[in-house]
């Protein structure tokens, strides 16, 4: 894309607090910086808010409740299918946005955003169909159940899906008549900001959704401990995901967390090499494995693990890696230095205690990656219990093979972690997919298939993975609270 397009976008976003209708700047003028992880570059400068804007926000959320609630489902439908439309027409210069601030090469930036899109038109059709409940009671009593909102809700979003995150728990908070309080990832503010700007041109109605950028800490501790925020979403990390449940007991506070995952990804003997190859290639190297669905332990049954490793590798060795901005790019940069140091030392650990690096395994330099967080894909064998890459979430472009025998071997092998998000599994026996599928202890199972995430289609985990569900009628019920009223009509 042409270098002035790009800067004039930029110079165009919103770089304030969008607060009860407004952009505004943070107290006392106060900014951070956004850098381009491909090239090491400032490219823009956004707000950086603390206490003082977050309380504001929750303010002006607060007073837009009452008004937003009382709209009929129909009519704050029409409101998500304007976002939607507003988001189709923007899509590519939105795509922009994501790849200069987290690298993703910009079809996976733009497919993103269209994902987003499709949420809100989802939501604003299905919250019609969130239907209470009339119970039998005793003669001359009516007993009824019903949803109601909750009231302000605080959306915590990370940087690897930097719009579908924000349009994932924005849509059906909305679509029920809660307002919201977003505080995006400081690494990715611009996608973010462009949004909002887009829902402030349509005219959404002030205090509906406000955003705050800045100090994580900060923010985070007004959300957290503010008794009118009644409800926290957030999707990062474990850690970061612990720390914001012990601080929100204070105000039994409605959690949704989607946490850290380390999907298993097996391979029987029976399975379609060519496909699953494509498939975990595919998997694996959208967003440069920086997604927490992202395969990152590859069991392989050994009578087919010579043929499978040979193909694989050749494969990986054709994935391109460059800026995202590249059209021929397969995947990009890494976020941040510190992503690069995490894979090389688990692979100094792996190949200390005796696996091999078939691929890969180093930092990609040259003329195009030198001021970049680029690594080239790698493919590593002789993975066991021993080594930490088996137990540690990699997000990077590493795929760790491990060898197996037995399916009781390998569901062990694969249930062995503290999380549970993803897994997926390849078999052309049926009654090994039953059981295969019932005894994996993760929220979502990918059968022959890598596609697990759809508007319709509940996601989330278990253990350390976190609670709650985001998508499907199961996603939008968690940002509802139950009603009982019993109607006595006759005494």
């Amino acid at each position: 894309m042409d270098k002035t397009k790009i800067e004039t976008l930029i110079e165009e976003v919103p770089k304030g607090l969008f607060i009860n209708g407004q952009w505004q700047e943070a107290d006392g003028g106060k900014q951070t910086e956004v850098i381009n992880p491909a090239t090491g570059q400032v490219i823009a400068h956004v707000a950086n808010a603390g206490e003082k804007e977050t309380e504001q926000a929750i303010t002006a959320a607060e007073k837009a409740f009452p008004k937003w609630s009382g709209l009929t489902a129909d009519e704050r439908g029409v409101w998500l299918h304007k976002m939607a439309d507003a988001i189709r027409g923007a899509a590519k210069d939105l795509a922009v946005f994501m790849t200069i601030e987290q690298g993703k090469p910009l079809n996976q930036a733009e497919a993103e955003i269209l994902s987003g899109a499709a949420c809100l038109d989802w939501n604003a059709e299905e919250v019609k169909r969130l239907k209470g409940e009339t119970i039998p009671g005793p003669t001359g009593e009516l007993l009824l159940v019903q949803h109601e909102p909750l009231g302000v809700v605080a959306a915590i979003t990370p940087w690897n899906f930097p719009s579908a995150m924000i349009t994932r728990k924005m849509a059906p908070a909305i679509a029920v008549g809660n307002t919201v309080v977003l505080k995006p990832s400081p690494e990715t503010p611009l996608s973010a900001l462009a949004l909002m700007a887009l829902f402030d041109k349509i005219g959404l109605p002030a205090g509906v959704v406000n955003i705050v950028t800045g100090d994580a800490k900060a923010i985070g501790g007004v959300l957290t401990a503010d008794n009118r925020v009644r409800k926290l979403t957030f999707t990062g990390s474990t850690a970061v995901g612990k720390m914001l449940f012990a601080q929100s007991a204070d105000t039994v506070k409605k959690l949704s967390l989607e946490l850290g995952g380390h999907a298993p990804f097996i391979v029987f003997e029976d399975a379609n090499v060519d496909k699953v190859v494509a498939d975990l290639v595919a998997a694996k190297f959208r967003n440069n494995g920086q997604v927490c669905t992202s395969p990152n332990r590859i069991f392989v049954h050994e009578s087919i693990q010579a043929t499978f490793t040979e193909k694989l590798v050749s494969a990986v060795e054709q994935v391109k890696i460059a800026n995202g901005l590249d059209e021929n790019a397969s995947a990009g940069p890494l976020i941040r230095e510190d992503a690069i140091e995490k894979i090389d030392k688990q692979l100094d650990d792996a190949k200390g205690k005796g696996a091999k690096i078939l691929s890969g395994g180093e930092r990609l330099t040259g003329a195009e990656f030198d001021d970049g967080y680029f690594y080239k894909p790698t493919v590593i064998t002789g993975i066991t219990k021993e080594m930490a890459i088996f137990y540690e979430e990699t997000f990077g472009p590493v795929l760790p093979i491990i060898t197996f025998n037995e399916d009781d071997e390998v569901i062990e092998a694969a249930n062995d972690t503290l999380y549970g998000l993803a897994s997926y599994f390849y078999t052309n026996d049926i009654g090994r997919i039953a059981e295969v599928g019932r005894r994996l202890q993760y929220g979502m199972v990918g059968v022959n298939s890598i596609n697990i995430s759809y508007p319709q289609t509940p996601f989330g985990g278990v253990k350390h993975s976190g609670f709650g569900r985001e998508n499907g009628a199961q996603g939008l019920s968690d940002y509802i609270q139950v009603k009982f009223l019993n109607i006595t009509y006759k005494k």
